[in-house]
């Protein structure tokens, strides 16, 4: 029978145990491995295997046991230890506060997801577990953060398979009073959603010295309809996830302000987060009186929008008549048509008018606008090129930061010794150059930690197997086999992730015949182990993952390939610390980032993938394996039976002979040393305060300047920008350039050119616009291969009334084929890219003028 309501007790602690609470209330534990070693003394085996969640385990455990511990010397001796260590670090100066001179006083990290910890389970994929680490990472450079994002009452799903191996999803309810978070007493904010007002409350978790607050609308003040707002991640349609997001967005930034919080920057992991800039631009009206192009103008230059989807399935879009629906009234509070609100999120390509795509929305909102990675920056300016139709693709206002994982959070207990001996113990801030003493550590002692690693993988993968066999009704006799599943001392490639299509989970499957030579070759055997969720609307996602646990449950493989139920932070910490191969096989370049591949690195685990998100930019031939693509074959199963058969080819011939090729002690030599070299040149490259530090030198630091020097004097800056960008609207149409002459200049060595333009500027200056000449090699179709460009100077009047005459002089070194072309684009001191405007007048084309010497 079910209960009518529901209540959590919780259990009161011994004085000399109280610091325990505020040891698991702050999510740093998840990183810190004596406090870690603390609470797996609590109740080592449920620590080890039911994921680790020391609030929930503090709140439920017997008077009995706490009384035992109150009165064990070294444990309260232990938690005291770890408290003091957990309020000095709160307080240590850290990389950001040496950081003399910084403008950046507060940051706003809005995200939809966060994986933090297992322990509080506010997260789906990778998305959520990136934007954990960014929070960890925040902390351990000491950057002034806050994490906005939303509670939800039933998270993500828990995944269950049934006899068919077909996966069920069950969304337990959360209690919020059970897990590491603090309510915020006396604080709620209301967002109006299709005329009904809606509140939230706030919880607040706390990482290190980093505060994330969560959004909750399920309490009393609300109707039913309005609690179940932030029911579910994910969860519903398109108007669902329109009110979700609402609530994030609009909602986050009241919350900011109601807690006081005065962030410089606001950032936006990903579009869900996109209605925090109609926030913004609402509040600007309202408080200072601006314009609508004002207040746009003056809020853009603090936004930062990251996009994580390499693929338009992956955006949010909402039709017409739901953004009618949720912003009719904030459209007539501001005096704008819903036609200006829906221009933000054209698409271009599409109809005007019907659809708001979120991500759009962000480009155009935000100052500064970032893909992933090196390649997903590169997809991400094709994707979106459309929005400046007149602009290079090269030069599309999309730029890249390549993610991070936050090393502590991700490394055995082992591996973090190991760098703790050899690093410091600020490891994972090392120098690069530091990193490279782990090539002198002995082969032998990287090998135990590995075989140490694996063992321990095989054991969780065992008693997990038997749990999800006891739970579909099994018999002990008939769960008895998974004491044998897998096998401490053989090849363990890891795979785990979302199971959607383009990712290619059953690639390594598709030719049954090798596979099965793999896992049960006599001396060389394989064994895979798979995890990882479809999301409960993906049907294809759904039978790929039942395709991979039918196979699972072949009676003469299922020894060999295992599929470890329930994803979540807890088991992806298993796999990648326990893989030797970590396998990702997307359908290049679909796959954003790719961050798991990341985690097994300082792990000693090496990667075999497709060139695609991270390891395009950092694969070297002696670090990992490339799986080849052929991206140019139109034909998806002709694509896949050839990549399969290349990592059938790799495995085969290159990944099982180096790692069964042992030396008299039993040490893979080449294989360790492949491993040695992944760590020392990755590791650092990979680590999630690398990608923070980026972040604030290229994108949080010159947001927050240019913001201030917009917001001065009452906005003045902000709207003068406006009112040039009105008056550029209305000249540019007559900005023209003329004509481009070039003359060869006397030289003693290689060639020099003085090249010559004729520009009309209407009603412009000289000073609205840049004339710039771009010039470079170029190919048999006389395109300009990797063009530099330079300003060219006012030479004076032109030929005719009304023309300008900018020169510039350029020099050649070698010979070669060259050419060059003259445009004219925006310039404004507020205006740090002009790309963003989409403006460009370019010379006409009768042909490139080619110089030869």
């Amino acid at each position: 029978m079910k209960a009518v309501q529901t209540f959590t007790v919780v259990s009161q602690l011994p004085p000399s145990l109280e610091p325990l609470r505020e040891v698991a209330l702050n999510l740093g534990w998840s990183d810190d491995e004596r406090a870690q070693d603390l609470f797996r003394r609590l109740d080592r085996e449920g620590w080890e295997l039911e994921g680790q969640d020391p609030a929930l385990m503090l709140s439920t455990m017997s008077t009995e046991r706490l009384e035992q511990l109150a009165t064990d010397a070294a444990f309260t001796s232990l938690a005291a230890t770890v408290h003091r260590e957990l309020r000095r670090t709160l307080d240590e100066p850290r990389w950001f506060q040496h950081r003399e001179g910084s403008p950046l006083r507060s940051v706003a990290y809005f995200s939809p997801e966060f994986g933090i910890a297992a322990a509080l389970p506010q997260y789906s994929g990778g998305l959520g577990v990136l934007a954990g680490d960014h929070l960890k990472a925040a902390d351990d450079l000491g950057l002034p953060l806050i994490g906005i994002g939303l509670l939800y009452r039933h998270g993500y799903f828990r995944q269950e398979l049934d006899a068919r191996g077909w996966q069920v999803e069950r969304f337990p309810r959360l209690d919020p009073r059970a897990m590491a978070l603090s309510p915020v007493k006396d604080l709620t904010v209301t967002v109006e959603l299709a005329g009904v007002p809606v509140h939230a409350r706030l919880w607040q978790a706390q990482i290190g010295r980093i505060e994330l607050y969560l959004l909750d609308t399920d309490i009393d003040d609300n109707d039913d309809y309005s609690r179940l707002v932030c029911d579910r991640l994910y969860g519903g349609g398109p108007e669902e996830r329109i009110r979700q997001e609402l609530v994030l967005g609009v909602g986050g930034v009241r919350a900011l302000d109601a807690l006081g919080a005065r962030p410089q920057v606001f950032h936006m992991n990903e579009g869900h987060a996109g209605f925090l800039a109609l926030e913004r631009i609402r509040r600007l009206m309202l408080d200072e009186g601006l314009s609508f192009a004002e207040a746009r103008a003056a809020s853009r230059p603090a936004t930062i929008f990251t996009t994580h989807t390499p693929v338009p399935a992956g955006i949010d879009r909402f039709p017409r008549e739901l953004i009618e629906k949720y912003f009719g009234n904030w459209c007539h509070e501001l005096g704008v048509t819903l036609d200006e609100l829906m221009a933000l999120g054209h698409e271009p390509g599409t109809p005007e008018g019907e659809v708001f795509n979120m991500a759009t929305m962000g480009l155009r909102l935000a100052g500064r606008s970032n893909g992933v990675a090196k390649l997903h920056g590169a997809v991400s300016r094709a994707m979106f090129a459309g929005l400046w139709p007149q602009v290079p693709l090269a030069e599309v206002p999309i730029t890249s930061v390549t993610n991070g994982v936050h090393a502590r959070t991700w490394t055995s207990t082992g591996f973090r010794s190991l760098y703790e001996k050899v690093l410091g113990e600020d490891w994972p801030q090392a120098d690069p150059a530091a990193w490279r003493a782990i090539e002198d550590v002995p082969a032998r002692e990287l090998w135990k930690l590995r075989c140490a690693n694996r063992e321990r993988l095989v054991s969780y993968a065992r008693h997990r197997l038997r749990q999800s066999g006891l739970r579909r009704g099994l018999s002990e006799p008939q769960v008895a086999w998974t004491e044998e599943a897998l096998d401490p001392d053989v090849l363990t490639i890891g795979f785990a992730r979302r199971f959607a299509a383009y990712k290619r989970a059953v690639l390594l499957l598709s030719d049954p015949e090798r596979l099965r030579a793999l896992l049960l070759d006599p001396e060389r055997p394989v064994q895979l182990v798979f995890a990882g969720k479809a999301h409960p609307a993906d049907e294809q996602g759904h039978h790929l993952l039942q395709t991979i646990a039918n196979t699972a449950a072949d009676l003469d493989i299922r020894h060999r390939l295992v599929l470890i139920e329930d994803y979540d932070i807890s088991v992806a910490r298993m796999l990648v610390q326990g893989a030797d191969v970590w396998l990702n096989t997307p359908l290049r370049p679909n796959e954003a980032c790719g961050t798991s591949g990341m985690k097994a690195v300082f792990n000693g685990g090496l990667n075999c993938s497709v060139l695609d998100g991270w390891w395009d930019e950092m694969y070297e031939p002696d670090v990992g394996w490339a799986i080849p693509s052929v991206e140019d074959e139109p034909d998806i199963e002709a694509r896949n039976r050839f990549e399969a058969a290349g990592l059938y080819s790799i495995l085969e011939r290159q990944v099982v002979p180096m790692f069964y090729r042992r030396d008299d002690d039993g040490v893979p030599n080449d294989w360790v040393k492949r491993v040695a070299r992944s760590i020392s040149r990755l590791a650092p490259k990979v680590e999630a305060s690398r990608m923070l530090r980026e972040y604030v030198t290229e994108m949080y630091e010159p947001a927050a300047v240019h913001s201030e020097h917009l917001s001065a004097s009452g906005y003045e800056r902000a709207k003068a920008l406006v009112r040039w960008r009105h008056q550029l609207d209305r000249a540019w149409p007559s900005v023209a350039v003329r004509s481009t002459t070039y003359e060869e200049l006397p030289t003693e060595q290689g060639a020099s050119y003085l090249v010559t333009a004729q520009i009309v500027l209407g009603e412009l200056e000289p000073g609205d616009v840049a004339v710039q000449l771009v010039y470079g090699e170029v190919d048999l179709e006389d395109e300009i291969r990797q063009p530099r460009v330079v300003a060219m100077e006012l030479a004076g009047d032109g030929e005719h009334p009304g023309w300008r005459r900018y020169q510039h002089e350029i020099d050649f070194d070698r010979a070669g084929n060259f050419g060059f072309t003259v445009r004219v684009v925006p310039s404004h001191p507020d205006l740090p890219n002009p790309a963003v405007l989409g403006r460009i007048a370019w010379a006409p084309h009768p042909g490139t003028q080619t110089a030869h010497s």
